[in-house]
């Protein structure tokens, strides 16, 4: 299969006399599959020479990819893939026996209307489960496409939309939408462009939490969130039973905010991640989650609340909790103020077993006597949704 999808691609290319990309031929002849098979092109990769994928290629490799329908996955982001290669890849979609269940388009050059097209090729389409744009700047009109093709289309799960110059009538928009679809499980809309001081998208979107029972996870980071925005948050929340991972990252939560989201823990028993990192909860934020976490039905399994400003009170009320709660497994504390009395209590939950390392983000070690932390690599998981886990003829 892997020497007729290079053969097709080498023929579509003398045809059309378009110079061969080596990269590609490359990434095709290491396929040996007996069936469907994933292929990635990224552009970004740094352990081989890399020629990035224009719209040209993009005309060709969907060319070959519709005469042999065995591509589940297509990952082609960090290329220079602009609206012309996304007319290409609407006509592979479209296609009846396409199988393309995942699409990664992130970080390319995709204008508002790439994502007009691709809307529009995707509301027909029944077999794409993920889409990812994060990082092309399709904009507010963009991104209202974005809203009209969850209005209509029952199939996808996964929609990214990070760093793609949202603003608050799309953000509205998509919210909207959101209350009436029934498959989407994962959605990002990460770094919007809002400017208005009375969140009122926030609004719009505890109302869709309220009513929604599809989505797993929610991602609102650098959305410039505050208190008021998360209490609004959490009136929604409150009647929400599906949503697992909440991602309230780089935003300006403080205490306050992180009361409201307690208040609703103890309500709500199906959030099992939230991610604070760097907001302003500081102590008194760090003992409300405390609380939270020891306080019965608490179903909380990952917690990050780095760069929080939490000094040694907060985050040893946080390793009390842990120990009085097993069922929170991660915790992310680096970022804050880590003197020894935090050190040796997180060595003690390590050296307990209570903690595995791999399960929080930081690593004891002494020296002439004095215990010090240091900063272990690894972090919340970033994507918690699965289209193994969450197939669609599969409840959350």
């Amino acid at each position: 299969m892997a020497e007729n999808i290079c053969q097709f691609y080498r023929e579509f290319c003398a045809e059309n006399q378009i110079k061969t990309n080596p990269y590609i031929l490359q990434i095709l002849q290491e396929r040996n599959p007996n069936g469907e098979f994933a292929l990635k092109l990224r552009g970004n990769q740094r352990l081989r020479q890399v020629q990035r994928l224009s719209d040209d290629d993009v005309l060709v490799l969907c060319k070959s990819l519709q005469r042999l329908s065995c591509v589940t996955d297509l990952d082609i982001k960090f290329n220079n893939i602009t609206n012309a290669g996304i007319t290409h890849l609407a006509e592979l979609l479209q296609q009846e026996n396409s199988r393309v269940r995942t699409l990664d388009l992130s970080f390319n050059d995709i204008l508002t209307h790439g994502a007009e097209t691709l809307s529009r090729s995707l509301k027909s389409n029944h077999t794409l489960l993920s889409l990812r744009l994060s990082g092309n700047k399709i904009g507010n009109e963009g991104s209202m496409h974005m809203a009209s093709l969850l209005q209509v289309n029952d199939t996808l799960e996964e929609l990214e939309l990070s760093d793609c110059d949202l603003a608050t009538q799309s953000v509205t928009a998509l919210a909207i939408a959101l209350k009436n679809n029934p498959a989407l499980r994962c959605i990002d809309i990460s770094r919007p462009l809002l400017f208005s001081h009375q969140e009122e998208w926030a609004e719009h979107w505890a109302n869709m939490l309220a009513l929604n029972s599809s989505l797993v996870e929610l991602h609102l980071g650098k959305t410039g969130l505050t208190d008021t925005g998360t209490e609004k948050l959490t009136r929604g929340l409150r009647f929400n039973h599906s949503l697992r991972y909440l991602d309230l990252r780089c935003n300006h939560v403080t205490r306050d905010g992180v009361h409201h989201l307690t208040k609703m823990l103890r309500e709500n028993q199906t959030l099992e991640l939230i991610d604070l990192s760097s907001n302003r909860i500081e102590d008194e934020g760090a003992e409300y989650l405390s609380e939270a976490i020891t306080s019965p039905g608490c179903s909380l399994k990952e917690l990050s609340v780095k760069s929080n400003n939490i000094t040694t009170q907060g985050l040893l009320a946080l390793t009390r909790a842990i120990k009085a709660n097993t069922t929170l497994t991660h915790i992310y504390v680096w970022g804050n103020h880590l003197e020894e009395p935090v050190c040796k209590a997180f060595r003690e939950l390590v050296s307990s077993n209570r903690l595995q390392p791999h399960q929080t983000d930081v690593s004891a070690y002494e020296v002439d006597g004095q215990v010090f932390l240091a900063e272990a690599s690894h972090c919340l998981r970033r994507h918690f949704y699965s289209l193994d886990d969450y197939g669609t003829n599969t409840q959350p």
